[in-house]
């Protein structure tokens, strides 16, 4: 049913007021999908149109867009999209920020710790001599990143680890917000054999100190580069400071899109969200900020490769992944990470007179407000 922006309100805000653990029954589950599909299709509309304005883009096998130089387009994220996957090696629980983008925002301090000695890999404990083992017995990913939290807390006892991968000839990749980052810690990075860096420019607020350390990076680690939820924060700061990041020479920027859960939810109430295949929720600012940035990038020639690392591309990897790992067709982990849908986030955008469904019609009898619905 294609329903209108007006009774999916009325709905919505019916639904908003139900108890989180009440489930809705047929006829409105219905209702609130069709209500998700309009919005969704709505904002692809928009997107599309964005799309269409960014000269020179680039396709990666249509799982996902950039502009620039091919070559500096991220390695990390060829093996995430079109290789065997991306397999997360974690090992710090902590972090010396407090973003409000970030998926554990309020619930930091909870975070549960690896374990002295031990590493997650694939979700089971290792220690450091079973690596032997493990890349002898398991099928080796094209590409490993390093994730949760803040590596750069306790770097001194990655070195080793990647070391280790090196020498078994496995990209790898790590992920920082910079402020902790030394010549003399990015030189041992560099030693030990980590194939990409990328920084969280947002985190910072695009300081200074860590714009200085993408440069240093650069004389010691291959691929450099940022990856940051795209906000209009980070959109001001970063055309605010753009010659100054351009000239540290880094390779790409990973525009990711804003995508929210119950803990950083909050921090974006009252903005114009969508979702993308029931999946995902984010702000619809985050993916049309990236492409204005892209236009930019392309339009300036920019000397670096800027890629739309949207929810359709998070979308696209998780399909790869679960295609390479031996999945049934269509199997794929991507999905909400609400156990309801937040109806309440919803309110907003549908009450913006300036977000207009594509196409609309009354509602058949028995799903009108005020009809039984069963």
């Amino acid at each position: 049913m294609y329903i209108s922006k007006q009774d999916a309100l009325t709905w919505f805000e019916f639904f908003a007021q139900l108890p989180e653990d009440e489930p809705l029954p047929p006829r409105q589950q219905e209702i609130a999908l069709a209500a998700l599909s309009q919005i969704e299709a709505a904002e692809a509309a928009r997107i599309e149109a964005l799309r269409r304005e960014v000269p020179g883009l680039k396709s990666l096998d249509g799982r996902s867009t950039f502009v620039g130089d091919p070559v500096r387009f991220p390695k990390g994220c060829r093996s995430c999209l079109q290789g065997t996957g991306l397999s997360a090696v974690r090992k710090t629980n902590r972090c010396n920020l407090r973003c409000p983008f970030c998926y554990d925002c309020g619930a930091m301090d909870d975070q549960p710790p690896i374990g002295e000695g031990y590493w997650e890999i694939g979700g089971t404990r290792f220690r450091e001599e079973d690596l032997p083992l493990l890349l002898s017995a398991s099928n080796r990913p094209t590409g490993i990143s390093y994730v949760y939290l803040e590596p750069f807390m306790e770097i001194e006892k990655y070195y080793p680890i990647i070391r280790a991968f090196r020498e078994a000839g496995v990209y790898q990749h790590l992920y920082t917000n910079g402020t902790l980052a030394t010549p003399e810690n990015l030189r041992a990075l560099g030693e030990a054999g980590l194939d990409e860096l990328r920084f969280n420019l947002g985190a910072s607020g695009c300081a200074d100190g860590v714009i200085a350390a993408i440069g240093e990076a650069k004389k010691h680690i291959p691929m450099v580069g940022v990856e940051t939820p795209m906000t209009p924060e980070l959109y001001e700061t970063f055309l605010s400071k753009q010659d100054a990041i351009l000239a540290t020479g880094l390779d790409f920027m990973n525009c990711a899109e804003l995508h929210l859960n119950p803990n950083n939810l909050a921090n974006y109430l009252g903005e114009n969200m969508y979702m993308y295949r029931l999946g995902y929720l984010s702000p619809i600012s985050s993916h049309e900020l990236t492409l204005k940035l892209m236009r930019r990038a392309a339009e300036e020639g920019w000397p670096i490769a800027v890629h739309d690392c949207c929810n359709a591309t998070k979308f696209a990897r998780d399909l790869n992944l679960r295609a390479h790992e031996g999945g049934w067709f269509g199997a794929s982990s991507y999905g909400m990470e609400f156990d309801a849908i937040p109806f309440a986030a919803f309110l907003p955008v549908l009450s913006d007179p300036d977000f207009t469904f594509l196409r609309e019609e009354p509602l058949p009898e028995g799903y009108r407000p005020g009809d039984i619905v069963f």
